[in-house]
């Protein structure tokens, strides 16, 4: 089938992928009068007297807001807001479908990191969490890092949903080839926000020895045209400041992981790597190295960003069940805790992992529950 040409008559016919249904009736004078004049003026002054009273008496404790500039939606780039509301209305109904959540995109005619931030920051009476989408780094560090102290949870996706996954991922992997995270070489193709999330995460579980590798070639001290968060990233990765690009990095590393661009793995780069590696190749819609290319090369484990190969690493294994398990407590952030529990919940689902096994289907039933009771249990031991 032609995803894309299928795609476009299916958006076209039903002009998008949400709306809004109501959870009152009002097919009375009766149901008009308690659902809005005069009844609704009781209801806001209770939330005026007790602005808590709005999580009881309105949706917002069940709402997120997603909200993007459009600079980087999924591999294609700065397409702008109007092309990446159909990304957004897609992430809308994986929150409904997957956990009840209701979700809003929220596509924003600027790239101005202070009018984004101020935006949102407006926002808050209206949601229960936040999800930051599609937001280009490093100008996402920046905007997230202003946004965590708004009393309700803001969650870039980008970074955190893909290094959840990715450590579930990689935590089962490991035990399929019989090796420590603290002993392997892991390589990283792309040092944007999904990279330099999951690097961090992977330090902060015993990796030490992570090279990452943007499209400049292997980040090390002797680079001068790093941006901050890149130059940071060198206290806790390249321990023997390897340079040059990823041919270089690759030889005798036991993971790569890719989130960068397609094709960009030979299989020869593959077999300069530990026996039994593992082969992440994320970058959508064309893998870095295709699965069976990556295998007969030697990995012992491979897995892709696409549904349509075993293991596919995809952040909608994560955010639903992250803000259902945030929202259910209330959580005002979300924590480091949070995000390994929920990669730990991930990971448990695989009793017997395998080669074609490491983590759970998008769609299987049982992955929000256990993220989300994971994540709540994870705040409330803080709490």
């Amino acid at each position: 089938m032609d995803y894309g040409a299928e795609a476009i008559i299916r958006h076209r016919a039903s002009r998008g992928k949400v709306s809004i249904a109501p959870k009152m009736k009002v097919d009375t004078a009766e149901d008009l009068s308690i659902a809005y004049t005069p009844g609704v003026a009781a209801v806001s002054l209770a939330i005026a007297a007790d602005k808590a009273e709005s999580y009881a008496l309105t949706n917002r404790g069940n709402t997120v807001a997603i909200v993007t500039d459009g600079t980087a939606v999924l591999g294609l780039g700065n397409v702008g807001p109007e092309a990446a509301m159909a990304v957004m209305e897609g992430k809308s109904i994986l929150f409904k479908g997957l956990a009840d959540i209701d979700a809003f995109p929220i596509c924003l005619a600027t790239q101005d990191n202070q009018s984004i931030i101020q935006t949102v920051k407006n926002l808050v009476p209206t949601f229960g969490g936040i999800n930051l989408e599609d937001i280009a780094a490093p100008r996402c560090f920046e905007i997230e890092a202003a946004l965590q102290d708004l009393g309700i949870p803001v969650f870039h996706d980008d970074q955190h949903g893909t290094a959840i996954v990715i450590l579930a991922s990689l935590i089962n992997s490991l035990q399929v080839v019989g090796k420590e995270l603290g002993d392997v070489k892991v390589v990283f193709s792309g040092a944007g926000a999904g990279g330099i999330a999951s690097a961090k995460l992977l330090h902060e579980c015993g990796a030490r020895n992570i090279i990452l590798v943007d499209s400049r070639g292997i980040i090390h001290r002797g680079r001068t045209d790093l941006t901050p968060i890149k130059t940071e990233m060198l206290e806790i990765t390249n321990p023997d400041n390897v340079a040059g690009g990823l041919a270089q990095a690759l030889p005798g590393a036991d993971v790569f992981i890719g989130l960068s661009v397609g094709d960009a793995v030979t299989q020869q780069m593959v077999r300069s790597m530990a026996r039994d590696a593992i082969v992440f190749a994320a970058a959508n819609p064309t893998p870095e190295i295709m699965p069976d290319l990556a295998r007969e090369a030697g990995a012992a484990v491979v897995g892709t960003g696409r549904s349509d190969f075993p293991n596919q690493i995809n952040n909608s294994l994560a955010f639903p069940g992250v803000f259902r398990g945030a929202l259910d407590v209330r959580a005002s952030r979300i924590t480091n805790r949070m995000k390994l529990a929920a990669a730990e919940a991930l990971a448990g689902l695989i009793e017997e992992p395998t080669t074609e096994r490491v983590i759970p289907w998008t769609l299987d039933p049982a992955v929000v529950p256990a993220v989300a009771h994971a994540v709540s249990l994870a705040w409330q031991a803080d709490h």
